[in-house]
Formats: C-alpha cells, sequence, structure tokens
C-alpha cells in the first residue's frame, strides 16, 4: 500500500524535460511510482487531488548558515516554507565544531565570531544552542533527528586553525605538526560526515575581536594541503571566499582556486557572483576561473542569485555599509560620537570618497544614498517619513542625499530603518543575467539563509524566481527554473537520489500553484531566542512541502513533522570528480 498518492499533478521533474500530468506515489519515504493519470492501481493511505497544481522536486539551496538556527528552529524557517528540503551549511570557513575540550571559551569565542560575521543575534546563540560537542562528528549527532529539512555540512576552515592553534590561529602561522593536526582534524570531520572544507579570505569576515578571521591568515600551501586532503575521501567539496568574489579576482587569486580544486579534484564553489550591466568586465573575469579551472583539472562554480534580495540598513548597527573601507571606523563609534562625525561635512566627504573607490567593490552601490527609501522611524521629527525616498526628501530641504539622511537618522538616535534600492534593477542587468545563467559553471543559489538575519532575507528567492518566471520577466521556462533550482545543485553536490521526481528519488516534493506562486515582503518579526529580530517572508501559493515523503508545510504553515535527515557525505553524497 502506498503512504500517498497525489493524483493528475502537472510534473515538473527536475531534468528540464517538458511538464507532463501524472500520478506521483510515495511509500517508505521513496517515490515508488510515476505514471499516467488514473493508471495506479495500488491504494493508498491518503491521496490529494492536485489538478492544476505543479509537483517540483523540493529545491536544494547551496549557500546558508543554518548551523545554529537548526538547534531551535528544525524548520529552517523561512526557507521550508519557500519549497527548500535540502540546505548545505558550514559555508564561508564558519562552523560550530570542531571544539577544543580542553578550552571552553572557544565556545564563547566561537559565538562572538558568529554574531559578528554572519549577523546572527548573540542572545540567540548563547539560549539557543546547548554546545555539548566538541568533534565534528559530535556536532553532527546533535542534529540527527531533530530538523525538518535535509542538511549537509562543510567544515569550517576557521574552527580547524582554532582547535589547532588555539588564539595563535589569529595572525599565526603553523607548524609542520599544527598543520598536519589540521589536516587529520579535516578528515576526521569528513569521515563522520562532512561534506568537504569551507575557508574564506575575504576582507570582509571579521571576528568578535574586530581581527582578521583565522582562515584568513592561512597561505596558499596551507589551502592546498586541506584541498588534497578533501580529495581523499568520498562525496566531498570544496566552498571558499576570497576578496576578489565581491567584485573581480586578482591573478593571484585566481591561481589559489584553480591550485584548490585541482589538487582535490573536487568542485570549488564561490558566493556570490554579482551581475550589474553598469560593470560590464566583471562577468568575464569571474567566469574565468571557472575556464582555467576546466583546463587544470578542476572545477570552480559561481553562485549567483536570481532575484534582487530585500535588505534593510540602519547607521546604528553593523550592517553592510560598515564593510565599505574606512566606514567601520567611524560607525563603530558610540552612538553620539558617531552622531558628530557623521554631520561633519569633511567626514562625510571623505566617506563617499571611499565608498566610490575601486576598493570599495561591490559596495560601491550602496553610496548612492538618493535612491534610499526610508523605513522605520522612531521621532516626532522624522514622523511621515517613513516609505518616502531620500531623494526626494533632500530636494524639499535642500540638502544633499547623504546630508540629509544623515540628518534623519540622527533625529532617531541612528535607529532608523533604511532600505537601499538596488542600481541594478534595469532591463540590461536582467539580460546578462539570463545569458550568465546558461554557463555551465553558474548556480542559482547564495540564499545566506540562517545569517545576516535582521538586514536581510535571501531564502525566498526560491518562490520568487518562480514567480517571475512564470509571470514576471519570464527569463527561463518553468521546467528549466525548476532545475536550476532543484537538480543543479543536487548534481553539484553529489545527492545520492535527490533533486528530480523519479522511481526510487526520495520523495523530497514541492506542490505549489503556478498562478499564485510568489515571496511575500521582508518582515521585521522577533521569534528568536531572547526575543531577537529577524526579517522574514511568508511564502505564496506553496500549498505542500514533503521530506522525505512526510508532509512538513501545508498552506506555508507548518506541520510540526521533523523528518529531515543529516545528510552525510559518502553515505549521502557521491564523489562528483573533476577529473
Amino acid at each position: 500500500m502506498l503512504d500517498h498518492l497525489i493524483r493528475g499533478a502537472t510534473v515538473v521533474d527536475g531534468t528540464g524535460a517538458p511538464a507532463r500530468t501524472a500520478d506521483v506515489g510515495i511509500r517508505d519515504g521513496r517515490i515508488v511510482v510515476v505514471a499516467a493519470p488514473g493508471t495506479v492501481a495500488e491504494e493508498a493511505r491518503s491521496t490529494e487531488d492536485a489538478t492544476g497544481l505543479v509537483l517540483a522536486p523540493g529545491f536544494v539551496d547551496p549557500h546558508t548558515h543554518y548551523d545554529a538556527q537548526l538547534f531551535w528552529d528544525p524548520f529552517a524557517t523561512p526557507s521550508m516554507n519557500h519549497g527548500v528540503t535540502t540546505v548545505a551549511g558550514g559555508n564561508c570557513g564558519f562552523t560550530l565544531a570542531p571544539l577544543h575540550p580542553d578550552r571552553p571559551e572557544d565556545a564563547d569565542y566561537t559565538r562572538r565570531m558568529m554574531s559578528k560575521v554572519e549577523g546572527m543575534a548573540l542572545t540567540a546563540l548563547e539560549e539557543g544552542v546547548d554546545w555539548s560537542w566538541s568533534s565534528f562528528a559530535e556536532y553532527l549527532d546533535a542534529l540527527d533527528g531533530r530538523t525538518a529539512v535535509n542538511a549537509g555540512f562543510m567544515v569550517g576552515h576557521c574552527a580547524l586553525r582554532r582547535y589547532v592553534m588555539g588564539a595563535d590561529a589569529v595572525g599565526g602561522q603553523p607548524t609542520e605538526e599544527q598543520l598536519a593536526r589540521m589536516v587529520a582534524l579535516l578528515k576526521e570531520a569528513m569521515a563522520a560526515g562532512a561534506w568537504g572544507l569551507s575557508t574564506t579570505q575575504s576582507a570582509t569576515h571579521s571576528d568578535g575581536d574586530g581581527a582578521p578571521v583565522a582562515s584568513r591568515h592561512a597561505l596558499p600551501a596551507e589551502l592546498i594541503a586541506l584541498s588534497k586532503a578533501v580529495g581523499e575521501h568520498e562525496g566531498t567539496q570544496i566552498e571558499a571566499i576570497l576578496a576578489g568574489c565581491l567584485d573581480q579576482f586578482s591573478d593571484a587569486e585566481i591561481d589559489l582556486f584553480v591550485e584548490m580544486t585541482a589538487a582535490a579534484g573536487r568542485p570549488l564553489n564561490w558566493n556570490v557572483l554579482t551581475i550589474d550591466a553598469t560593470v560590464p568586465e566583471r562577468v568575464p573575469r569571474q567566469l574565468l576561473a571557472s575556464e582555467r579551472a576546466r583546463k587544470s583539472g578542476g572545477r570552480i562554480v559561481a553562485l549567483t542569485m536570481p532575484i534582487l534580495t530585500p535588505m534593510n540598513m540602519s547607521l546604528g548597527t553593523f550592517c553592510a555599509l560598515n564593510l565599505i573601507p574606512g566606514w567601520g571606523e567611524v560607525l563603530g563609534l558610540p552612538v553620539p560620537e558617531r552622531i558628530a562625525r557623521l554631520r561633519d561635512p569633511g567626514v562625510r566627504a571623505e566617506l563617499l570618497r571611499r565608498a566610490d573607490s575601486k576598493e570599495a567593490g561591490v559596495f560601491r552601490r550602496l553610496a548612492h544614498f538618493g535612491r534610499y527609501v526610508i523605513g522605520d522611524t522612531y521621532s516626532a521629527e522624522n514622523e511621515g517619513l517613513t516609505g518616502r525616498v531620500v531623494k526626494d526628501i533632500a530636494a524639499e530641504r535642500g540638502q544633499d542625499a547623504f546630508q540629509c539622511l544623515v540628518e534623519i537618522c540622527a533625529n532617531d538616535e541612528l535607529r532608523t530603518v533604511l532600505w537601499p534600492m538596488p542600481t541594478d534593477n534595469d532591463p540590461a542587468s536582467w539580460a546578462l543575467r539570463q545569458e550568465t545563467w546558461q554557463h555551465e559553471d553558474v548556480l542559482l543559489g547564495g540564499s545566506d539563509a540562517g545569517a545576516h538575519l535582521d538586514r536581510m532575507c535571501g531564502a525566498p528567492y526560491t518562490t520568487r524566481f518562480l514567480g517571475d518566471c512564470l509571470r514576471g520577466r519570464k527569463l527561463v521556462p518553468l521546467e528549466q527554473a525548476v532545475k536550476m533550482l532543484s537538480d543543479d545543485p543536487a548534481r553539484l553536490f553529489g545527492l545520492r537520489e535527490r533533486g528530480r521526481i523519479a522511481e526510487g528519488y526520495h520523495a523530497d516534493l514541492v506542490l505549489f500553484d503556478p498562478e499564485r506562486i510568489d515571496a511575500g515582503p521582508a518582515t521585521l518579526v522577533h521569534d528568536l531566542p531572547g526575543d531577537s529580530p529577524r526579517l522574514d517572508s511568508r511564502a505564496v501559493g506553496i500549498v505542500s512541502v514533503r521530506v522525505n515523503g512526510v508532509e512538513t508545510v501545508r498552506d506555508d504553515e507548518v506541520t510540526g513533522a521533523i523528518p529531515g535527515r543529516v545528510l552525510r557525505s559518502g553515505r549521502d553524497t557521491r564523489t562528483v570528480s573533476t577529473r
């Protein structure tokens, strides 16, 4: 007997094949029959009529930071609500394990680092996670059986360095013995199921003390040694971030990426390829790394988002503006002193100069302050400004845009919520995206779900993209869009029997209404441990989500079921060789 039968669905199977009407039967967590409507004779414990609805494979998000959130939110909200059934965590060199058992202070260091670099509320990290593990294996075991989504994790380079080198991990170089111990620790993690290595050398990544995170101090030889270790285990990957990921790679960075993937014989993915028609040289420069890798026996995959991610900012809290060279020193001052400095015309002029410099990379586009929209305000002086564009207010007041924005924020003691409007929302940029998505080494993703919780909400990219494909710009047909969200990332990670609707595959499924599929606006909610805030977005048109055959979402409401699995390398992933 079938556990469940879905009748008359428009099946988009993830392969890119034309949609077809079919009945899909599920038993013991697997798809056991895909047949013409009305031809399934086997009885089922439950059935549903899916006429007019699209049935797709569960979506795979290749870049998340749900490492901590899954402990207090097994449903990985809002990703699962938007059809994501498998998440890849442990990215950017940051993981919660391993932790040295003889140094309890390492857990506090890790919490403060994750709070600073990935925008996770410190209170939530302290109250929502028990931090009872030491090894990576113990961390995975702590999650096993308590998630609604499937989840796989890279092991973070920063944690490896901290475990072996202690405080010397920041600023120091390992001895031969220490490097050997790091390699051994990585191998232990992969033997326990880690998907591979993640690392960062991005200039934007600093720890809770404001110092460059541990992996930023690694020399190429260390990265190559760890990459070789990745290649010794089945079903593994590399995920890496370099400074050039934010704009354009240097020759040395391309060389390093190529050496790492070639040494491992495994794919390397990086985040995130920003596509903007006003910088036409960026895409070919960034994809040069992929072209060179293929000639050297490796593969480099660029992640890119198919939507413009909603993002809020504030001059009173750490945000993307702090990452512009020279801005962090001013925005890190106590609020009264910060306001005084921002009101200084000379300081503002220097900040604008730095924001428009080449070293600012993609953050240059954040300096178009006239395009900002005012969000929540907190003072009588700012009453009526919510929803207005700064350039219009500045024109009324006879001020330049940045001066106007500073004065508005100063009235609220810098608590004003700001919404920057993207500069790359033009037809030329969307045409360039459509072209770039066709490249064999470009993959949709980069949501950062689980991170930067009160400032951005990338998790709904799946539903928003599908809505755009069906009723908006229609840059790709539905069948291709579903493939890009499901089978393509599943193939990159070598997921066994996931990413498609086919007999024998795991029943990770999304049922949605093609007339309504979309994502609601991002809104600030206070539902993290300690009442900490985050941005959330409701799914529109998602009828049902199933993970391993069990329904986890019905009409955008979680059911409470937790059928997800910790996906372990080798057992749940096969090797995707580059050779």
